[in-house]
């Protein structure tokens, strides 16, 4: 997976070495001289990952990461700091400046390359979710923005055979989270399914492999998007690289520092409840595009999709589709006579009953105003009929109450009924038949079900 990386630094050398070592592995590089002018570059490309020298002049690498991380427009792009400085103190103030990650120089090209693609996999993850969202709230599903999600109050699974390590951890981590200790595999793997924000798992465990629950955990879908801390033996380099290939978002030396296991633990906490933001949001909106906002039923655009298979696997020999077409008697004169709002308790009030009366497997739709249709799979005509006359004596059997209970208004529906036919492919006949009999129904005298064979 290539990316665009941005490289700010105040030496030409520093530079054009990076330059020269990413563009071999074909990463598309850009260039800044200077913190300002990163900041600006990095808001017009916004590229993929940045990449931030510490020591520079007028603006130090700490003061452009704050400023990067503040600004809505760029504070999704990864940083890693690039510094010279090997303090645990450095560390966790670019930690705390918002840097995901850091290099050391001079910098070793694995490590470099292991970092980038670690982070290009988590930013491209993050900017497709981001770019769903966004197209949610243009066509008008989401609503609203995301407040400012902060990284403290989580739960955190700690997988360690090393009690008094492990005992260290959850004492550091009780302050602000809520920490549980593991130190069985097999065990961890069934709790991480639960609600939890962060597992930090012991790479350098003696009774497993730490690693090999790590690809555990990024192989089961229902914990694949856990963030996973790794704590490492910063010597034992193969088994660092290991971990970041096989999916683990952050790394931890051993021995803990308290203070950069707060400032990391509290940046892959933000970033999960960010990332579960988006998702919501995600599945919010396709759940509102394809449901009706006023009833909470299935919308046409739903209906459409359903009933298209259900009609072409029953042309395949399979059980026919029946399909209830329902329009609600007299509608008008309700709106006309005690206004929309009262309408509009009424569709809901039916909704309910409609939904209160049909089959689990069955799909009750709102087509448009006062009309309704349900698809019924693996349903044969007679037993189509005899459901729609259950929805109709339910309706008719009890008035709707509406304007807080005040008016009881006697309501009734007209049913048409019809099912697929043999060897039928399309859908549009169904319909029409279905309409067609709703129809005669109502002619007829409303209040009543009418059933279409051809």
């Amino acid at each position: 997976m290539t990316a665009r990386i941005l490289v700010i630094d105040d030496l030409e050398a520093n530079i054009r070495l990076l330059e020269a070592r990413l563009s071999a592995e074909y990463y598309e590089v850009l260039t800044a001289r200077d913190g300002p002018s990163g900041i600006a570059l990095a808001a017009r490309e916004t590229p993929d990952i940045i990449l931030l020298d510490v020591m520079m002049p007028e603006m130090d690498g700490f003061a452009v990461c704050r400023i990067l991380k503040e600004d809505l427009a760029t504070r999704h792009i990864p940083v890693v700091l690039v510094t010279a400085l090997d303090g645990r103190g450095d560390r966790v103030a670019g930690l705390e400046a918002g840097a995901d990650d850091f290099l050391t120089k001079p910098i070793d090209d694995v490590m470099l390359f292991a970092r980038v693609r670690s982070l290009t996999r988590l930013k491209a993850v993050m900017d497709e979710l981001r770019e769903r969202e966004a197209s949610g709230r243009r066509i008008g599903v989401i609503a609203g923005a995301a407040s400012r999600l902060g990284g403290s109050g989580g739960r955190i699974l700690v997988v360690d055979d090393n009690a008094r390590q492990a005992e260290r951890l959850a004492a550091e981590l009780a302050i602000e989270h809520r920490p549980v200790i593991e130190a069985d595999p097999e065990k961890a793997l069934i709790a991480a399914r639960g609600p939890v924000d962060l597992l930090i798992i012991n790479a350098s465990a003696k009774s497993f492999d730490g690693l090999r629950v790590a690809a555990q955990i990024r192989t089961d879908d229902s914990t694949r998007n856990l963030p996973l801390l790794a704590v490492v033996d910063f010597d034992q380099r193969p088994r660092l690289i290991k971990a970041l290939e096989i999916g683990v978002n952050d790394l931890l030396a051993r021995p803990v520092d308290p203070g950069e296991l707060s400032a990391r633990v509290r940046t892959q906490i933000r970033r999960k409840r960010y990332t579960d933001y988006l998702r919501h949001n995600l599945d919010q909106s396709l759940e509102l595009a394809v449901t009706d906002q006023l009833t909470g039923l299935h919308n046409r655009r739903y209906m459409a999709g359903q009933l298209k298979a259900l009609v072409e696997r029953a042309a395949r020999g399979g059980e026919p589709v029946s399909l209830l077409a329902i329009d609600i008697d007299h509608f008008k004169k309700i709106n006309d006579g005690f206004g929309h709002d009262v309408g509009d308790e009424v569709l809901r009030e039916f909704a309910i009953r409609l939904s209160a009366n049909v089959r689990a497997i069955d799909v009750p739709v709102r087509h448009g105003g006062e009309e309704f249709l349900v698809v019924m799979p693996d349903t044969r005509l007679e037993d189509a009929r005899r459901i729609a006359e259950r929805i109709r004596l339910h309706v008719a059997g009890s008035p709707f109450r509406v304007m807080g209970g005040q008016e009881a208004l006697d309501v009734t529906i007209s049913i048409g009924v019809a099912a697929s036919l043999a060897g039928e492919t399309q859908t549009e006949g169904l319909l029409k038949r279905a309409d067609a009999a709703m129809y005669e129904a109502k002619a007829g005298g409303r209040n009543r079900v009418i059933m279409r064979a051809a």
